[in-house]
């Protein structure tokens, strides 16, 4: 609905209200009503009025959509990329659709992560019961066992779930630069074992029970004109919600409410419990972790918590365009000074690739990902995280820094 049609609407209000506005007493009393109603009115939530039901369908298919050979999704018959604005002036509409199809992807990148990965899909929390809210991790048949090496991948903030790194670029771009799957295809082919985190899945929405007013028990005793103008008054009210609801809600959504998962209701909280369940009894000797924008939030605040684990098992640490803050998150001097040493963050920004970038943090080295779009640093940063690794491991064997904390260009924090 157009806002020149929602004015329609409104239009015989307004005109009554500048009618009454000339009378006495009773009729100021109904102008404030008035004015409170049209106050409470949200043009936004009028234009649903003429919406389209929000049915959508649940398959790719059903959106006669599909990738393609180069793992981008195209249309069916057309062939064209995917359309954002399928009805004109319908933006909620449209993005109430688009969220739909992004369930969908998250589904397909699950299957992906099982049968294209070979990774096994495992519950937590892990002496969770029937009834509790469960989330799950994705990992190698190798991630515990592995004694050589351990890669572990944790995305950002948001819609994203564990196997993404961002939406948008599974919709718009194609598989290789949203999702995990080629980092977690070339581990594997270099002999890491694998565990994908899921620190977005912190709760399960179930629909929230609707409360039942009971009648006061000694209603009955009321005397018979109290009980006649309380229902009057009810009556009234009740006659003006519904008419306010017809226009502020005509597709009235389920109100949900959200239950959450035990000891893994954050990012942060995910972290740890994956940390002391799974990587901190992995036999890796050593331990790499990919961590993106909230990602690395993540992990600074698991070596908050677990700083002597931590340094004792992991090797390298690749951060792409990480949000992380260490005075915000208070992190010591002995936790700065490890991250300089074993850390990179691959920030965005359109220097070339690996160039050193300033930084007013004394943490860990940041050069550029050659890209300054965010979602697509993990992406295009991918080659040099390998080598990172790499390189860090060899540093490790021969008691030898990684060459990316030596080279000429290093951040000389001491002099902040």
């Amino acid at each position: 609905m157009s806002v020149f049609l929602s004015s329609l609407i409104l239009l015989p209000i307004w005109i009554n209200m500048a009618q009454i506005q000339q009378g006495g007493p009773d009729e100021k009393e109904k102008t404030t009503a008035l004015k409170d109603l049209l106050s409470r009115i949200d043009l936004d939530e009028l234009m649903k009025k003429d919406e389209p039901p929000l049915d959508f369908p649940d398959t790719l298919e059903g959106f006669e959509y599909a990738f393609n050979e180069k793992g981008q999704l195209r249309h069916i018959k057309t062939g064209e990329p995917f359309v954002f604005n399928y009805r004109e002036d319908l933006h909620r509409w449209n993005q109430k659709r688009y969220e739909a199809l992004g369930e969908i992807i998250t589904k397909y990148v699950y299957e992906l992560l099982e049968k294209d990965c070979n990774l096994k899909k495992i519950s937590i929390p892990v002496d969770a019961t029937e009834s509790e809210p469960k989330s799950f991790i994705f990992m190698s048949e190798d991630a515990l066992t592995n004694p050589q090496k351990l890669m572990v991948l944790i995305h950002g903030s948001g819609v994203v779930r564990a196997g993404q790194w961002a939406r948008r670029l599974i919709i718009n771009e194609d598989l290789d630069s949203g999702t995990q799957i080629p980092f977690i295809k070339r581990a594997m082919d270099e002999g890491y074992g694998v565990i994908v985190l899921n620190p977005n899945e912190n709760y399960i929405e179930v629909e929230k029970p609707k409360i039942r007013v009971k009648s006061s028990s000694d209603s009955s005793y009321e005397p018979a004109e109290k009980r006649e103008r309380k229902d009057k008054v009810s009556k009234e009210t009740k006659k003006r919600r519904d008419f306010y609801e017809k226009y502020r809600n005509p597709q009235r959504e389920k109100e949900m409410m959200q239950l959450y998962i035990r000891e893994n209701g954050s990012p942060e909280e995910h972290a740890i419990y994956v940390w002391d369940h799974f990587i901190a009894q992995s036999a890796a000797e050593n331990v790499f972790f990919v961590a993106h924008s909230y990602g690395g939030l993540a992990f600074v605040e698991l070596m908050i918590q677990r700083e002597a684990d931590v340094k004792s098992k992991v090797t390298a640490v690749a951060l792409t365009d990480s949000v992380h803050n260490v005075w915000h998150q208070e992190a010591g001097k002995t936790i700065r000074e490890w991250m300089r040493e074993n850390c990179c963050n691959w920030v965005s920004s359109s220097e070339p690739l690996d160039t050193s970038v300033e930084s007013m943090l004394p943490d860990c080295p940041r050069v550029s990902a050659g890209t300054d779009r965010h979602e697509l640093t993990s992406w295009k940063s991918f080659p040099s995280i390998f080598k990172f690794f790499t390189e860090a491991s060899e540093a490790k064997t021969s008691s030898l820094k990684p060459a990316l904390t030596r080279r000429s260009h290093r951040i000389k924090h001491e002099e902040l």
